[in-house]
């Protein structure tokens, strides 16, 4: 698993063996980035359920101004720690809940990345707290990842991608 493009193209990322993640294939990770290059520049992104942070950290590699990658795995959270190591961007890298934090910050985003553990119904619970707090600001987007028939949500659709198993949701406000 590596970075993709930007600053930090070919930078290797750990991740591959957390316990409960899925990293995002690169082939996802270049179709999304792709779609949401023109939202990047200067944005500031939220990467819930970060796992290994390598959609929060490419996005940092893409222009984004500022990360916040939230995992309340401490193992994925000191993995994100080895990962942006050296890197001398603004980002946060917080060990918590996401129900916790979605309630608490007082941050709004440009770009929310969500890819929960699936059949968990958490996709929908997380979107619902986004819309109800109004974190997302005008004009930005969620980035959802999650397996065919796993999705419960009623945000308008913006644009819709499958990758077999795999399907990308991107809702713009």
């Amino acid at each position: 698993m590596h970075i993709i493009s930007g600053k930090y193209k070919g930078k290797k990322l750990k991740g591959f063996d957390i316990d409960g993640t899925r990293p995002t294939m690169d082939r996802v990770k270049e179709s999304v980035f792709a779609m949401i290059q023109g939202v990047l520049p200067g944005s500031k992104v939220l990467d819930l359920f970060s796992g290994s942070g390598a959609l929060g950290i490419e996005a940092i590699s893409n222009g984004a101004s500022k990360g916040v990658l939230v995992d309340n795995n401490s193992i994925s959270v000191k993995t994100i720690k080895e990962n942006i190591k050296n890197m001398e961007d603004d980002i946060e890298v917080l060990n918590m809940d996401y129900k916790k934090f979605l309630k608490e910050t007082e941050d709004k985003f440009d770009i929310i990345f969500l890819d929960p553990p699936y059949r968990k119904g958490l996709m929908g619970k997380a979107i619902r707290i986004i819309e109800e707090r109004d974190l997302l600001n005008e004009g930005g987007i969620i980035v959802c990842e999650y397996e065919v028939n796993d999705f419960e949500c009623n945000l308008p659709l913006w644009k819709e991608k499958s990758y077999g198993l795999k399907k990308v949701k991107i809702f713009k406000k």
